[in-house]
């Protein structure tokens, strides 16, 4: 199994989208790259506490690739709008790809 991390949005909705595609296993929401440990729903809303909203993905490579999830990913969002998607506005919404560093070599 591998783990990527990508924030494209409102992770309730990015959730949605991921949690249908064949060779995905896991889906779970929650913030990355911020300054606050530990940051509550109320923190990340303020956009003060850095982080992004994003989807924890875990993935077989034998059934999806890293890059048909990243297909996946520029397809369901405007990565070129800054922090923002849709009616969405803040840093937290901000398009970004974030992994474990051990699972790169």
């Amino acid at each position: 199994m591998q783990t990527a991390y990508f924030a494209d949005g409102c992770f309730w909705c990015v959730e949605a989208i991921f949690q249908r595609i064949e060779g995905v296993s896991g889906v779970e929401s929650g913030y990355c790259n911020g300054q606050v440990k530990n940051p509550t729903y109320q923190d990340i809303c303020t956009g003060v506490s850095g982080h992004a909203e994003v989807v924890k993905i875990e993935f077989d490579e034998s059934l999806i690739t890293f890059k048909r999830l990243l297909e996946v990913f520029f397809a369901t969002h405007d990565s070129t709008t800054l922090n923002q998607q849709g009616n969405d506005k803040g840093t937290q919404y901000r398009s970004a790809v974030f992994y474990p560093a051990e699972n790169y070599h």
